[in-house]
């Protein structure tokens, strides 16, 4: 488990009453942003999305998509500006079965649209390979994992989970749900609702939003931001990083949204 992070104070008076009388610029330290060889920003974020059998090539393309947009939208870089370091780390994972974990972004510090861009081009080349069955358990071990072997040292960790069925598959989801509270790291859920049927996917319909408010998510203020059929796919992930980026009560940021 990575240590709680403390902000340090980037402005420092003078010791003695005899000390320079130098411009109060020159008092101002940059920050440093990396210490140790540990670079410090203020989110690791894991964006761990659903490319099983119930999620062809074009969603899976749209959700990428989505991902790039949201994070590169205005009020998403304010969030991120705001903050202490002012940058966040961010990954994309796609996952299905539990031995199906794919990194198609990998690590990258977002602080500007620039940055954003790049994140992009990484996600617009990778191929699109499709997965079977959804372990949800097994995607969520191994965010924590790349969270835990990173470069970076967050003030906060989360797993940005985006799925459109339950588990059918894979390691403990109870487990890992347990592993990463333990880590304080938290799981927020971006159900999406969908009303296609597969043969990989339990042949009752369920209310995805319950299942993942209720079997997924877990840790500090943990939530989720449901979505139906990807249509407002974009809308309900910008909103949902604002509020993780933030560090935003979500109950009061999406009654008022």
């Amino acid at each position: 488990m990575k240590p709680l992070l403390v902000l340090a104070c980037l402005v420092m008076a003078p010791l003695l009453s005899g000390a320079s009388s130098a411009p109060h610029e020159a008092l101002v330290r940059p920050v440093e942003y990396t210490v140790d060889g540990r670079e410090y920003v203020d989110l690791e974020l894991v964006l761990a999305v659903d490319v099983s059998s119930s999620i062809d090539e074009v969603e899976a393309r749209r959700q990428r998509e989505g991902h790039v947009a949201a994070l590169a939208d205005p009020e998403v870089i304010s969030a991120i500006q705001g903050g202490g370091y002012g940058r966040i780390a961010v990954i994309y994972l796609e996952w299905a079965d539990g031995d199906f974990q794919r990194v198609v972004a990998p690590w990258t510090v977002i602080a500007t649209e620039a940055d954003a861009r790049i994140f992009a081009a990484s996600l617009a080349t990778a191929p699109f390979i499709s997965g079977r069955r959804t372990a949800i358990g097994a995607a969520i071990n191994s965010s924590i994992t790349l969270i835990e072997d990173n470069a970076y040292e967050g003030i906060r960790q989360v797993i940005d989970l985006s799925g459109d069925g339950p588990q059918n598959s894979g390691a403990s989801l109870s487990e890992a749900r347990s592993r990463a509270e333990a880590a304080l790291i938290t799981i927020n859920g971006l159900p999406i609702q969908s009303e296609r049927q597969s043969p990989f996917r339990p042949s009752v319909s369920i209310d995805v939003a319950d299942y993942f408010e209720k079997q997924v998510i877990a840790g500090p203020g943990a939530f989720i931001s449901p979505t139906n059929e990807h249509e407002d796919f974009v809308d309900a992930l910008t909103r949902k990083l604002i509020i993780e980026i933030a560090g935003l009560d979500p109950v009061q940021f999406l009654r008022r949204g």
